[in-house]
């Protein structure tokens, strides 16, 4: 049997076909599918999701419907209105037997020994997502300024700009991000400073913008860096009381694991900022906390999910 499998982030959308042993048959990629990202919304990411599903069938030389289920975890799903007009939009264009979540429960699926478990994704935006003992599924975060975001690259890279910003503009307060990103983008004057954030405007630069900027805050934080620590603890603080909160309020057993996702916990040097969060969770909650970093990539929680829920019983 033929399974699908689809990671939907904010950058990119991998899309694997999978067989029931797990096995990874083919696997392509596409620009990120977040409808909240995209002038067209719905109708510009279901389109990208649908050429992906498609171009991998093509690639693979079998049918659509030789594709016993699809399942997505996508970002941007994070109320049920927008699961039911995605959901739409794609039964428009022919897909059937499929079900979307939030990519944020992907990491939990694919990182839980249990499958129950915390997931706190933190890419280009960021979501704590979990799936408690009896099954049931609580996302928070994702919602940007309304639900008090503060984490995600995107999010972590204009607080950056920010700091440097108050350096050089208002002398607040020295930061060595200053001096790392007038060497890397040749900056000599306060006003060559302001006309570099024209490149988060522009779609060839923006990628390297927002990486240079966390690489530099990242590497402030383990100089001990004071005003980018002080960001650092907003960013702790905040990822402890979201974790603490599925902990406290959810059905877990006595130990919970939690597993760290996304390129800002697993590939980035953020051990400063993910030590002082686990810290912090720690004293805000009863329960232990297992923490573990996502190794496999999140997409294989598809073909968990699919296999555990959706699969026809042998």
């Amino acid at each position: 049997m033929y399974y699908i499998g689809v990671d939907g982030g904010g950058t990119k959308t991998v899309y694997t076909l999978f067989n029931e042993n797990k096995e990874t048959l083919d696997e392509v990629k596409t620009p990120g599918s977040n409808h909240e990202n995209m002038e067209g919304s719905f109708d510009e990411a279901s389109e990208i999701i649908w050429g992906g599903i498609t171009a991998l069938v093509e690639k693979h030389g079998i049918a659509l419907d030789d594709v016993s289920f699809t399942l997505m975890g996508l970002a941007g799903i994070d109320h049920p209105y927008q699961h039911d007009i995605m959901c739409e939009k794609l039964e428009a264009k022919g897909l059937k037997n499929f079900e979307i979540y939030n990519d944020g429960f992907l990491g939990v699926k694919a990182g839980s020994e249990t499958g129950a478990a915390i997931g706190y994704n933190m890419g280009t935006g960021m979501c704590c997502n979990a799936i408690d003992r009896k099954g049931v599924m609580r996302q928070l975060a994702g919602l940007g300024e309304f639900s008090g975001d503060i984490g995600g690259g995107h999010q972590i890279a204009i607080t950056a700009y920010r700091i440097i910003y108050d350096d050089v503009m208002l002398n607040i307060e020295k930061t060595a991000m200053t001096d790392m990103f007038f060497k890397e983008f040749d900056v000599k004057s306060k006003e060559e400073f302001l006309g570099t954030v024209a490149m988060y405007e522009d779609e060839e630069q923006m990628s390297r913008f927002v990486m240079r900027l966390l690489d530099f805050f990242f590497e402030a934080a383990n100089m001990g860096d004071k005003p980018v620590m002080k960001a650092v603890e907003a960013l702790a603080d905040r990822g402890a009381y979201l974790i603490a909160a599925h902990a406290n309020q959810l059905d877990f057993d006595d130990e919970v694991e939690v597993v760290l996702a996304g390129s800002i916990h697993t590939k980035l040097p953020s051990a400063k900022y993910v030590d002082l969060m686990i810290e912090k969770a720690g004293k805000l909650t009863e329960k232990k906390l297992c923490f573990k970093k996502l190794t496999a990539a999140p997409v294989f929680g598809c073909i968990n999910w699919i296999l555990q829920d959706f699969a026809p019983a042998n």
